[in-house]
């Protein structure tokens, strides 16, 4: 069974309602329909602390979901844009698991050899493609593949308050993107499982 795992890295806590939320929740439901069993966490509902190791101690939840991160075959990123940047919780996350960067396995692959990355973006500005860059470029530091258009995003009408969760009907290329996004994450999941990468 290939598993998911989505860090939705909004910076509301639940149960407030959030755009960021409503995008990884459309992406899960398209994985799910391909026959991949998913898991949805919210950062903020959880005491990540910052810093770059595994453990920092006092009550630290982060090795409790690296663990997830390590058992999943997917992982799903979902982040709002702030000034044009990804949150501040998605790139907690990112310095999270560059603790590991140095970790390998028994073969000397990086820990997430094999898994596959995924991006969500939702914002009412400019920048989907920046933040997208900069986390791909995380995740591919950290030994994440990525597929073929590994990026769903929104952003409204620069400088005007429409949240993505307030529109009456998702819009027609979020709902085909996320579709193929789904789609070709899960089966590139699928062949890395079958086929992993080579010993180092």
């Amino acid at each position: 069974m290939t598993r998911a795992l989505a860090l939705v890295c909004t910076l509301s806590p639940s149960p407030k309602p959030s755009s960021t939320q409503l995008l990884a929740d459309q992406i899960m439901a398209e994985l799910s329909g391909l026959g991949v069993k998913g898991e949805t966490v919210r950062i903020a509902d959880h005491d990540v602390r910052p810093g770059i190791a595994q453990d920092m101690g006092d009550g630290d939840e982060w090795p409790r979901l690296r663990d997830k991160v390590l058992a999943a075959d997917i992982l799903l990123l979902a982040t709002p844009i702030w000034l044009g940047h990804p949150a501040s919780h998605c790139q907690r996350v990112l310095e999270r698991l560059n603790a590991d960067i140095s970790e390998t396995d028994d073969e000397g692959r990086q820990l997430p050899y094999g898994k596959v990355g995924m991006v969500a973006v939702v914002g009412n500005e400019d920048g989907a493609h920046k933040v997208s860059a900069d986390v791909f470029q995380g995740l591919n530091d950290l030994g994440f593949t990525l597929a073929p258009g590994a990026v769903s995003y929104w952003v409204g009408e620069a400088m005007h308050g429409t949240d993505y969760r307030d529109l009456e009907e998702t819009p027609d290329a979020v709902r085909s993107t996320t579709h193929q996004m789904a789609l070709n994450a899960a089966h590139l999941a699928r062949v890395l499982a079958e086929s992993p990468y080579p010993p180092r």
